[in-house]
């Protein structure tokens, strides 16, 4: 009786065991040159078992791309006296300067809002990190706000379809990058999720760099930021000056 019941302790342990994710991605490194128009991601990978084999079991999967962040100040316009100016603002210390999430099925399909929350799978779960003490309706107005200008500017996006999963082995996901991104490194978040619950996740990286006449101005801009502001007036003033001789001229 003692054997069967350790036997019986061995399949349930074995057939619990989580499986384990193996990411990759098209592109480790993009690079920004002079009339870059953006760039599509290919993230693919496999669900395996610890033993390397078939994990055999259904999993949905959602991939979350993620920017490096930035602290952003949003300003509130209201019209007074028919003239739009800056009212209320509120400041984010920690917000993603791009965020995309792709997944199997809708993410209300797949976890509960709670889940949803501790991963950040999904715009209406963007922890976002406000500075100073807030009224929390007035946060989530601005906090909706920030999400809209981004998601017009094509840099917070979802798919709730945008995951192929093959014999539920193989996944895979395309996230396009617009030509307004911002350099540094970009992470790929991978979960593997069944009945609701998270059971696997791996991370991988991708650098979005400037490269060429870009890179040397980002670089002496970064590094020389005194006389890069100088040459900046000077060439603004001297651009001013020839303009006035040529219409002078005319």
């Amino acid at each position: 009786m003692r054997v069967l019941l350790a036997l019986l302790c061995l399949i349930l342990l074995g057939g619990a065991r989580d499986p384990i994710l193996v990411p990759e991605v098209s592109q480790h490194e993009i690079q920004v040159r002079q009339g870059f128009r953006g760039a599509d991601l290919l993230l693919f990978g496999a669900i395996m078992t610890p033993e390397g084999t078939r994990a055999g079991q259904d999993y949905d999967i959602v991939v979350v791309l993620k920017g490096p962040t930035q602290s952003i100040v949003l300003r509130e316009k209201q019209r007074i006296a028919g003239i739009w100016i800056n009212a209320e603002s509120t400041e984010f210390r920690s917000a993603p300067t791009f965020f995309a999430v792709a997944s199997s099925r809708p993410i209300g399909r797949i976890v509960d809002d709670k889940t949803a929350a501790i991963y950040e799978l999904g715009l209406p779960w963007l922890q976002l990190s406000p500075i100073g003490a807030y009224d929390p309706d007035e946060q989530a107005r601005f906090s909706a706000g920030l999400v809209d200008l981004m998601q017009r500017q094509g840099l917070y996006k979802e798919d709730p379809g945008g995951v192929k999963v093959s014999e539920q082995v193989l996944y895979q996901a395309r996230i396009a990058l617009p030509s307004n991104v911002q350099t540094g490194t970009y992470t790929a978040e991978t979960f593997a999720i069944t009945k609701g619950r998270v059971v696997a996740s791996a991370i991988s990286r991708v650098e979005v760099r400037k490269q060429g006449f870009e890179r040397g101005v980002a670089d002496f801009a970064e590094y020389n930021g005194f006389l890069y502001g100088l040459l900046a007036v000077l060439l603004s003033i001297g651009m001013g000056v020839l303009a006035g001789r040529l219409f002078a001229l005319v």
